[in-house]
């Protein structure tokens, strides 16, 4: 856990490194998104994979919390986490796409979105994601609180058997691109926002399996 740990670190610090010293690689992304008209994806069936996107990482939550309810009231369930396992998930899910992207970046950030930005069909001035002095006030575009919940997605699948893990888990990063590529694709953040709000939540994540789970091996 502590190498997936440390690799997590290094493409993280990496990612900020190479998005400050070329911000305008998010320019270049966002272009291949923008049409004539706008951004291309947006339309009804993007909003609806949106609604799905949104909702799913909540939905794995609360069915855990529920299996593990169901168990400690005597109803036989197939599968049911520990109690370690759902504070875990739960704290995850508060601390990474709660706390520290939308409470915390989001808010005090700045910087606006790529619908928002000049050249886009927008008023603000392009800023890099290490500049915290957009035009944006509130709910802005540093980091990307979907694809934030959508790669906690990690945090259910890790806790999946040894046979099954790898799987659930590259159907988790799966889940987390997916959703970072349709905010692009509607004009909603850049490769920045979404990348680094991925890699932070897996860094939240992979350090709390590091702390609950030290002493033993995950259920």
């Amino acid at each position: 856990m502590r190498i997936t740990f440390l690799v997590l670190v290094a493409l993280t610090l990496a990612t900020m490194a190479v998005f400050a010293l070329w911000p305008q690689i998010d320019l270049y992304v966002a272009n291949a998104f923008y049409g004539a008209s706008g951004f291309v994806g947006d339309g009804r069936f993007e909003r609806i994979a949106r609604d799905f996107f949104n909702v799913t990482p909540f939905v794995v939550l609360a069915a855990f919390a529920l299996l593990y309810v169901l168990r400690r009231v005597g109803v036989p369930v197939f599968y049911a986490p520990s109690g370690r396992a759902l504070v875990f998930l739960a704290a995850t899910m508060v601390i990474g796409p709660g706390l520290v992207v939308n409470r915390g970046l989001k808010n005090h950030s700045h910087r606006p979105r790529p619908s928002h930005t000049i050249g886009f069909g927008g008023a603000g001035e392009f800023r890099p994601w290490y500049r915290f002095d957009g035009a944006c006030r509130k709910n802005c575009g540093f980091a990307s609180g979907e694809a934030s919940s959508a790669f906690w997605m990690v945090a259910p699948a890790s806790l999946a058997p040894p046979p099954f893990r790898v799987l659930a888990v590259s159907a988790a990063l799966a889940f987390g691109a997916l959703t970072s590529l349709l905010r692009m694709w509607v004009g909603g953040h850049y490769l920045s926002d979404v990348l680094l709000a991925g890699l932070f939540t897996l860094l939240i994540v992979q350090g709390a399996r590091m702390l609950l789970f030290a002493d033993r091996k995950p259920p």
